[in-house]
This record gives C-alpha cells, sequence and structure tokens, in this order.
C-alpha cells in the first residue's frame, strides 16, 4: 500500500487505461496476442538469422539486435499491464516502477538507434556498395550496437536520480498503464520543471538527431539509386529497403503522435493518450518480425524450410 515517508510513497497504484476499467479484461486480450506474437516472431527471426548461413551479414546482425530489443521492450511493459487488466495487480513498489521506467526509455531510445545503425547499412550497401565488407564487418556492428546502448542508458540514467529527489506525499494514483516519466513527476510534490525540462530534452533531441540521420541516409540512397540505369536495379535496391521503410513507420509514427498529444492535446480523453502509449510501446515489436519475414525473401525461405520442409529445398 501506499505510505506516508516524508520523501516517497512507498508503492504506486497503477490504474491502468483510465475510464475503461470495465473492459480491461477484453482488454487484455489483445495485450496478450501482441506479447504472444512478439515472442514467437521475434525468437523466430534470431534462431532463424544463427541457423542460416547466408543470413550472417551486418543487415541480418542489426536484425537480431533489434528482435532481442524489441523482446525486452514488450517483457518489460506487457506482463505488468496483463497483471493490471486480468488480475487486479495494480499496485508496483516504487522502485520497481523506476525500474520499469528506466527500461522502457532506455529500450525505446535503443531502437531508435538500431534503426539508425540499419539505415546506415543501406546507405552504404546501395551507395558504397564496394567498401561494404570492409565497413560494415562484424567488430564495427558490435561496437556500434554498443555505442547505441551507451547512449540510451547515459540519456535515460538520469531520471531515476532526478525522480529520487522529488517529494511524494500523498498522490500515488498514477494515470497510466506502464511507469512513464512523465506520468510518474506528475505525482510529485513541488517544483518538477527540471524533470519535465529534461525529458523533453531528451525526447526531442533524440528523435530530431536520429530521424536527421535517417532522412539524410534515405536521401543518399535515393540519389545513387536513380542514378542506376537498370529499371529492374532500381527496384531491386529499393525493395532491400522496403522492410526497413516499414518498421521506421511503425515505431515513429506513434511515438510522434503519442508525444505531441500528450503535450499538446488538452482535449483528447485520457484514456486515448494511454491506448496510444500502449500501441507505441506493442505493436512496432510485433509488427517487426512480420514485415521482415514478408519483405526478406531469405528469411521467408529458411523460416517455410524450418517449420514445413526440413528435408527438402524449397523456392517460390
Amino acid at each position: 500500500m501506499a505510505g506516508n515517508d516524508s520523501h516517497h510513497i512507498v508503492s504506486f497504484f497503477l490504474v491502468g487505461i483510465p475510464g475503461l476499467e470495465n473492459f480491461h479484461c477484453w482488454i487484455g486480450i489483445p495485450v496478450c496476442l501482441l506479447f504472444a506474437l512478439t515472442l514467437v516472431g521475434n525468437c523466430i527471426i534470431i534462431v532463424t538469422v544463427k541457423l542460416e548461413p547466408s543470413l550472417h551479414q551486418p543487415m541480418y546482425f542489426f536484425l537480431c539486435i533489434l528482435a532481442m530489443n524489441d523482446t525486452c521492450l514488450t517483457c518489460s511493459t506487457a506482463l505488468k499491464m496483463l497483471g493490471i487488466f486480468w488480475f487486479d495487480a495494480h499496485w508496483i513498489d516504487f522502485d520497481a516502477c523506476l525500474t520499469q521506467m528506466f527500461f522502457i526509455h532506455t529500450l525505446c531510445i535503443m531502437e531508435s538507434a538500431i534503426l539508425v545503425a540499419m539505415a546506415f547499412d543501406r546507405f552504404v550497401a546501395i551507395c558504397i556498395p564496394l567498401h561494404y565488407t570492409s565497413i560494415l564487418t562484424t567488430p564495427m556492428v558490435i561496437k556500434i550496437g554498443l555505442v547505441g546502448l551507451s547512449r540510451a542508458i547515459l540519456l535515460t540514467m538520469p531520471c531515476p536520480f532526478l525522480i529520487k529527489r522529488l517529494l511524494y506525499n500523498t498522490k500515488f494514483i498514477i494515470h497510466h498503464a506502464y511507469c512513464e516519466h512523465m506520468a510518474i513527476v506528475k505525482m510529485a510534490s513541488g517544483n518538477t520543471q527540471v524533470n519535465r525540462i529534461y525529458g523533453i530534452l531528451v525526447a526531442i533531441l533524440v528523435t530530431i538527431f536520429d530521424l536527421g540521420l535517417i532522412i539524410t541516409s534515405y536521401i543518399k540512397i535515393l540519389q545513387a539509386v536513380f542514378q542506376l540505369s537498370s529499371q529492374n536495379a532500381r527496384f531491386k535496391a529499393l525493395g532491400t529497403c522496403a522492410a526497413h521503410v516499414c518498421t521506421i513507420l511503425a515505431f515513429y509514427t506513434p511515438a510522434l503522435f503519442n508525444f505531441l498529444t500528450h503535450r499538446f492535446g488538452k482535449n483528447v480523453p485520457p484514456s486515448v493518450h494511454i491506448i496510444f502509449a500502449i500501441l507505441y510501446l506493442l505493436v512496432s515489436p510485433t509488427v517487426n518480425p512480420l514485415v521482415y519475414g514478408a519483405k526478406t525473401k531469405q528469411i521467408r525461405d529458411r523460416v517455410v524450410s524450418l517449420l514445413f520442409l526440413k528435408n527438402k529445398n524449397f523456392e517460390y
């Protein structure tokens, strides 16, 4: 339960989706379905890339990193949400809440960094293909992944410490389905301006910086593609980018909508805010393996052969 410690509430009460409490049981069904699809889809991607030697390339290594990140992101949110929706497990320890918040925001920033890395991979493959193997070596892929993770941790790390310094004396009800940074900050007594400014700055800087790099990469890619003389070569080059573009849209579209409505959509009902916040975290991890499975022939063929035709060669 909530305590009256001079600095911190002992635990928070996560409402779930305000105004839709009577439908939580039903809302839990699509959440569980998305959770299951994410686990199965991303595990299939990881196992397929591991077992198929032809997929041991930077593009698919980045895809495996994305799959692992998506799996962790979904687990960090969906399990608690299902506890709220199905078992009325609304209470969460203060430190556990901060831990969930840390992982959610770290993994979201990491996801953005992976999308930048995948855009860079396509840029090198299409614009300077002769140097692809010398630039994107396995050690380089590992370094890029570690840099992305380090950036995510360093940017998110101040948030729990900034929250720890705040006073939580009376408010303990979070009108959300998970521990989101601004939702926790709003519970505090006193001046929270530093927390709000830092949260907004991180969100804006990461989004602008990463989207800027992705857009720059694709401008260069389009310039290179339209210089190709063969129309088939153009379609083939653009085809290798299709899955990545779908992943970018699946991640950034709900993210931007969630960010803008949270800060400027004063007339948007709280339930709509929360639903989009949930979709932002659950839909992209579910969609990514489906998109790459559908758009990438090597993955599609290998999955089919693993599941149905283990002892046969299968071609479309």
